[in-house]
């Protein structure tokens, strides 16, 4: 009887398999974010003040619902929400609750408010058809934005204030400068109740062109952009603060060097400060200074920091309550990420965490600003977890299971809605009481693959030359045998920031890597030292010598995978984009022989053509570090190329511009070796929309083809 039943389960197994669909490289490139994307209740928000929420479905029905309550109701629908304001809006874009009745949404132009209450909605204002980097003040319901290289404020009443007006294109205010590093993700900040609106202004007119060909045009037409590379002449900013009621702007010089960067730029509560954190060119000093928000006058420096590789602010001064001017800063002075509590005089009233690891961010102060909200690792580095800490350093852990949580935290702190996926886990939302204690599931989704034939995912950890621990993830196919060699693709980025294992759904990875490994590969890929999220001591040993460390770690990695009975070690290949595709071409020419195929796309190959604010934080200026720049370029490798390299580039790419390529497929016509190269035009730094599943193909298939 027991064979009889075994084998009935094998039969039921094979049949179960048999059933499995084969996943499309099409449809793993394209739905991965939309028809494979787990279900999350979208846009969740606390209606302030009370203990009701919303959450779109599908983008255009609004539901809500009450903590009290079994299910969620359906409040308003996109077609009845057009029908009252006379709009034409496709989903509830922008959406936002503006106190406990009234909500706001916009289209990007036009922008909405409509009272729950009363039933009533109306147009608060409409902007510019081109204007860019739209930023609201829901106090005053104004808009400020840019045209061109201007600043503008329009009013609810229908008024335009021109803030800037300079007819010098090389003049730029209102915009992201210093090329977005240091946490800048914009350029205008406005004060807690509109009153003053600073911006950041960057004079650009000893910045060299760098020429960008548009092919659209006949003749081709050539697109010059500001582009300043390692150790050349950088643009120089200020902080302007326009007063509405004076009409009058006064501005911000840096004071350690005209082109160091003023950064995490913040307004105190009372309006009456501006706090900046500075940074010299060389980035290896900070100043957090203070101004006199009505005149922009220099008031004092509240503490400096120092460090001899780099120092990185990335997020601003933090305000726990709006009835002080006490901030929290955020510093890896100590190795990790912590916070630290400070008075406006600078003087250090406590060091709130002292966590041995990373904190990402601040979310928000609860119960009357006594309590931080931040999220950070926790002890695993793969997870992102959600703590509070008192203002006396009492640190709690409000989301109690690993994997990558979102939380949003209701106007009394007694409940929070906590949405987080896991290895295993494709999404669940929950509410959690103020303690993090689970009160009520919400949602839990189906997993969008179960009828896919995909193989398992391996989470490891190994150790670096040096004792470090390197977090692996290995992809297997569905059909996996022990018994059997695989090839085995790579898959590589390797630079700051950026950390590819994550405990999420799907564990950081593209759903293109499990077609891949379908075809009968197996995937892997290394957070090697210098990557994001493991603190100063794991991230900053690439100083000076970018590559060598990161090959080290991928080397090790490649030990590993030589080590396993299944793996054959001579159909290795690798690739990688951006930093990765330094990675890919760097161990293809300095680690020759490793891999017997490698597709690198929009490669780093010299950091002298790099730009100065990442370029000279991670490799100094050029003059200053010869050597590391002479070792970390490619075009000095080139001649030990081994095996099959393809080379892309986007042929607009305005972040690794394209000479970077071109100069080293020059290098290796010189040298008379052959290698492959493929353009994507009038594309950026990556290959987005409908064209990414052709770059896709044409990655995975010229692994295949030169694999064998």
């Amino acid at each position: 009887m027991k064979k009889i039943t075994t084998c009935l389960f094998i039969g039921l197994s094979i049949f179960t398999f048999a059933q499995k669909k084969q996943l499309t490289l099409k449809d793993a490139v394209s739905q991965q974010y939309r028809n494979f994307a787990a279900d999350r209740m979208m846009m969740f928000q606390w209606i302030p003040n009370t203990t009701e929420y919303t959450y779109l479905e599908g983008y255009t029905i609004l539901k809500k619902g009450n903590v009290k309550t079994a299910t969620a109701e359906v409040l308003m629908t996109i077609e009845e929400l057009n029908k009252v304001l006379n709009a034409k809006l496709s989903w509830f874009s922008g959406f936002e609750w503006k106190d406990q009745f009234v909500f706001l949404v916009n289209d990007g132009t036009k922008y909405y408010s409509y009272d729950t209450k009363k039933k009533e909605g109306r147009l608060i204002l409409e902007s510019n058809a081109d204007a860019e980097n739209q930023t609201y003040q829901k106090n005053t319901e104004c808009l400020a934005y840019t045209i061109a290289n201007n600043l503008q404020v329009r009013t609810s009443d229908g008024k335009t204030v021109v803030v800037t007006n300079n007819p010098d294109l090389n003049i730029v205010s209102g915009q992201t400068y210093a090329r977005s590093e240091f946490g800048i993700t914009g350029g205008i900040f406005w004060s807690p109740n509109g009153n003053y609106l600073a911006f950041a202004q960057k004079d650009e007119s000893e910045v060299h062109d760098y020429p960008i060909l548009d092919i659209n045009e006949t003749p081709g037409k050539l697109k010059n952009i500001k582009y300043p590379m390692a150790g050349q002449d950088s643009e120089k900013p200020r902080i302007g603060i326009f007063n509405f009621k004076t009409k009058y702007t006064s501005f911000i010089l840096p004071k350690s060097g005209a082109d160091s960067y003023l950064t995490n730029v913040s307004w105190t509560p009372d309006e009456k400060f501006i706090l900046i954190a500075e940074v010299n060119r060389g980035q290896n000093h900070m100043w957090m200074n203070l101004y006199n928000a009505e005149s922009g006058n220099f008031v004092k420096t509240l503490f400096e920091e120092q460090n001899d590789k780099w120092i990185e602010p990335e997020h601003p001064a933090f305000f726990p309550s709006d009835a002080s001017n006490n901030f929290v800063w955020i510093s890896e002075r100590d190795g990790f990420n912590n916070l630290y509590y400070y008075d406006i005089d600078g003087k250090l009233i406590r060091q709130l965490t002292m966590n041995k690891f990373v904190t990402k961010e601040i979310v928000q102060s609860i119960n009357k600003g006594k309590e931080i909200v931040f999220c950070a690792t926790g002890e695993n580095p793969t997870n992102n977890l959600y703590y509070a800490v008192s203002l006396d350093g009492k640190q709690r852990l409000l989301t109690k299971n690993e994997g990558t949580h979102h939380i949003t935290v209701s106007s009394d702190a007694k409940w929070i809605f906590d949405e987080f996926s896991s290895h295993s886990v494709p999404s669940k939302s929950l509410l959690l009481d103020g303690n993090g204690t689970e009160k009520k599931t919400l949602l839990v989704s189906d997993n969008k693959l179960k009828d896919y034939a995909l193989g398992e995912t391996e989470i490891k950890v190994i150790k670096g030359k040096d004792g470090t621990d390197l977090y692996t993830r290995l992809i297997k196919p569905s059909n996996f045998d022990p018994n059997k060699k695989y090839p085995v693709m790579v898959y590589v980025y390797g630079g700051p920031h950026a950390q590819m294992i994550t405990n999420s759904w799907l564990d950081g990875a593209n759903l293109w890597m499990h077609w891949m490994a379908e075809q009968g590969y197996l995937v892997y890929t290394l957070d090697n030292r210098g990557s994001g999220e493991r603190g100063f001591a794991f991230e900053s040993g690439i100083h000076r010598q970018l590559g060598n460390l990161e090959m080290e770690d991928q080397m090790t990695g490649v030990e590993y995978l030589k080590s396993l009975p299944y793996v054959d070690g001579n159909r290795l290949a690798v690739h990688g984009w951006s930093f990765g595709g330094f990675m890919t071409t760097s161990l293809m020419l300095r680690q020759p022989g490793t891999f017997q195929v490698g597709v690198a796309g929009g490669p780093v190959t010299d950091w002298k053509f790099y730009e100065v604010m990442y370029g000279e934080r991670y490799m100094d200026r050029p003059e200053e570090n010869p050597e590391g720049y002479k070792q970390s370029s490619l075009l000095n490798h080139a001649q030990n190329l081994k095996g099959d390299l393809l080379l892309i580039h986007g042929t607009s790419d305005d972040v690794v511009v394209m000479q970077h390529n071109l100069a080293l497929v020059k290098k290796f016509v010189d040298l008379g070796i052959q290698m492959d190269f493929f353009p994507y035009p009038m594309h950026l730094h990556n290959v987005t929309g409908k064209d990414r599943v052709h770059l896709i193909e044409k990655v995975l298939n010229y692994i295949i083809e030169e694999n064998k």
